[in-house]
């Protein structure tokens, strides 16, 4: 099949049309995933052009976090593989949905098909460590009971990307980049409503006084851009991970647990978690003035001893993400807010890899020897008893040191400034077992689809990245058959669309409105100001109608992009002012339902649990205090859908987490249902 290609005149302007069968928005491991099993089953089906059906387009084939985020030893979370500790997808999930809020067949699901995909990688030429046996290595990391972790370095996520897109080249599907979405074109109204293509802005192609735009047609669209990573100003998310959540919610589709992001310690200079054997190697902690000077080790005036502040350095290398249920106590997490209250001074943060840490006048010095047994025991068994911070890294994780020395940051000399960063969205939208919207024919996999609930062992999300894309793939080509769109039966809303995006975009080139980047920033301050990892409840409603103010603003008056050029970043800061808006709204409304502190945020309250009683409000010199988790709320997932009519533009539901199915067949029926296809048909079959 030679595939469909036309340019029509559309409000003054020449439009490219394609026309798909699936078009992939995003280029990372789970949207590269997506196509290579689309490609593999639509083969399978006798399809001979498959390569012609699909597209993959992206702003960016080599942006995003799966191609540039990592940490000491990125790790991929996969159903165990020890030969001798039995484990089974039923127990995968029960770690899942420990902490609530997360669908029980999603998470069945992802256990179920976990190895699965992660052999899919593994022959895409993925190098996961083995011994001489064949056994793939694993350990234990955070949230995690068992030792499902395993790694490939530093840079695991990016070389899934990498192998999974030379699988897509090698199929032939074609791959647009530099593709700004502008726009998900949608057509029909209530059940009947569906997104039949994607708009896009080329910008290679943009120059300073004119820009070029395309649609992608397509029968199935599946979402696999990302994390709104832009929507925080403290972020470890590549710079320019915007995400698409804005244009998704206009589209009409609903999310779930918005309020469950995740936050950590992470570098600044170059955007890295330094967790696991970057804490594990007990790095000296200290804060210095704006200006680098008056340094001083602040951790020393919180823990009673040398022995107990070392201790949970280390441990906040496999604890790392900020949990506000490892902070009384004196744990791990209060160091994250001992972080955090240094930033709120002015002051910035070090770790300093050339020193042990440093404690106060009544601390015995650093002695590696008198560290509780979890820490000593671990360093004693991976020969990591060096005498500085840096011997040991070195000497456990040399990786973790090159992927900063190829980013111009020598840890043998130079300190890394750090921060508590938005690291990931658990949250996203809402998706069914085969990772299909609420609207049909419309798929959300990756970090776009909240399938995580409140915690999450660390790497599940690449697991769950793999596992959505291989559903949606499946259920594509055997569910949704292979037409090809040609747009014809909405072909006037699809101009109408195009024409009045066109001239909004337009209008923006003589408006007075503001600046895109003075929004994005603006934004940036609110959200890590109001709805990062410290919370509170009368700030947040005051930072929600604020976000409301904004996007109204910008809605009426539209963005100030003088040329062509800036345009890419005024359609960005349009739905990101939406995509804030839904985010506030859904922390305010959670907050009003009674949460506490959960997850990977604390929640403030003059009638909570006192941090530490040397931390104190700065307005009311009282001590700091937080409210606990509402564990009621477990069972609970909150919902939100786009609402023009609602004052806050957004609606939101409280649902009930779905069960995993606990329906066995034997094999005569689920093999008449595989055959006949009553596994892809909803109500059928189990999970």
């Amino acid at each position: 099949m030679n595939q469909s290609v036309e340019t029509r005149q559309i409000a003054g302007r020449q439009v490219t049309f394609h026309h798909y069968h699936t078009v992939i928005v995003g280029a990372g491991a789970a949207a590269m995933n997506c196509a290579v099993h689309l490609y593999e089953f639509m083969k399978c089906k006798g399809i001979d052009d498959a390569q012609d059906r699909i597209a993959v387009v992206t702003r960016g084939v080599k942006l995003g976090a799966s191609r540039m985020s990592g940490s000491d030893k990125q790790t991929y979370y996969k159903l165990g593989t020890s030969p001798n500790v039995p484990d089974c997808a039923e127990e995968f999930a029960k770690t899942l949905t420990a902490a609530g809020c997360c669908h029980g067949d999603l998470a069945l699901i992802e256990g179920i098909n976990s190895l699965r995909e992660f052999y899919h990688l593994v022959q895409a030429g993925v190098a996961f460590p083995t011994n001489a046996a064949g056994t793939f290595i694993g350990y234990k990391t955070d949230h995690d009971p068992a030792e499902r972790a395993t790694s490939a370095g530093p840079k695991t996520s990016r070389f899934m990307s990498e192998c999974l897109q030379r699988e897509v080249d090698r199929y032939g599907i074609r791959i647009f980049d530099n593709q700004e979405v502008a726009h998900l074109l949608t057509a029909g109204s209530g059940r009947s409503r569906r997104i039949v293509g994607v708009a896009t802005l080329d910008t290679l192609q943009t120059e300073e006084s004119k820009y070029t735009m395309s649609v992608f047609l397509a029968a199935n669209v599946v979402l696999a851009a990302g994390g709104p990573g832009e929507l925080y100003k403290t972020s470890v998310y590549p710079k320019g991970q915007v995400g698409l959540h804005g244009l998704a919610f206009r589209a009409g589709l609903v999310a779930e647990n918005l309020t469950e992001s995740q936050f950590g310690l992470a570098s600044t200079k170059f955007r890295w978690n330094v967790s696991g054997t970057y804490m594990q190697a007990i790095p000296r902690m200290f804060s210095a003035d704006a200006d680098g000077g008056n340094k001083r080790d602040f951790l020393a005036d919180f823990f009673p001893s040398m022995k107990s502040m070392a201790t949970n350095i280390f441990l906040k290398g496999y604890q790392w993400p900020f949990d506000p249920q490892r902070i009384e106590g004196l744990r791990s997490s209060l160091i994250d807010v001992l972080v955090f209250n240094e930033m709120q001074k002015g002051r910035r943060v070090f770790l300093d890899f050339h020193e042990n840490p440093v404690g106060n006048e009544v601390m015995a010095h650093f002695n590696i020897g008198e560290l509780e047994p979890e820490a000593f025991e671990y360093l004693r068994d991976a020969g990591a008893l060096q005498h500085t911070p840096i011997e040991r890294l070195a000497h456990m994780n040399p990786l973790a040191i090159e992927i900063y020395r190829e980013n111009g940051i020598d840890l043998h000399s130079e300190p890394l400034e750090i921060a508590v960063c938005a690291q990931h969205n658990n949250g996203g939208f809402a998706v069914s077992k085969w990772w299909e919207s609420n609207i049909p024919h419309t798929f959300v996999i990756g970090e776009m689809a909240g399938t995580h609930g409140v915690k999450r062992p660390g790497g599940s999300a690449l697991n769950a990245g793999q596992v959505g894309g291989l559903r949606a793939a499946e259920y594509i080509v055997n569910a949704y058959g292979r037409e090809i769109s040609n747009g014809s039966a909405h072909s006037e809303d699809i101009e109408t669309q195009v024409s009045d995006l066109i001239a909004r975009l337009d209008s923006w080139g003589k408006s007075s409105g503001p600046a895109p980047q003075q929004v994005i920033k603006e934004i940036q301050d609110r959200m890590t100001g109001s709805a990062a990892h410290i919370r509170e409840a009368r700030d947040a409603a005051e930072s929600l109608q604020k976000a409301l103010l904004l996007y109204r603003t910008i809605s009426q008056q539209g963005l100030a992009a003088k040329s062509a050029r800036e345009l890419a970043t005024a359609i960005q800061a349009e739905h990101l002012a939406l995509c804030s808006v839904a985010y506030l709204k859904a922390i305010v409304d959670l907050l009003a339902q009674g949460a506490g502190s959960r997850g990977s945020y604390l929640v403030l309250s003059p009638h909570g649990t006192p941090i530490h009683p040397d931390i104190v409000n700065r307005t009311t010199r009282e001590p700091l205090k937080f409210k606990p988790e509402n564990k009621d709320l477990r069972d609970t997932i909150l919902q939100l859908q786009h609402d023009e009519a609602s004052p806050d533009l957004f609606k939101t539901a409280a649902v009930s987490p779905r069960a995993a199915s606990v329906e066995r067949k034997t094999f005569e029926p689920a093999w008449k249902d595989f055959r006949e296809g009553g596994i892809y048909r909803a109500g059928e079959a189990e999970s």
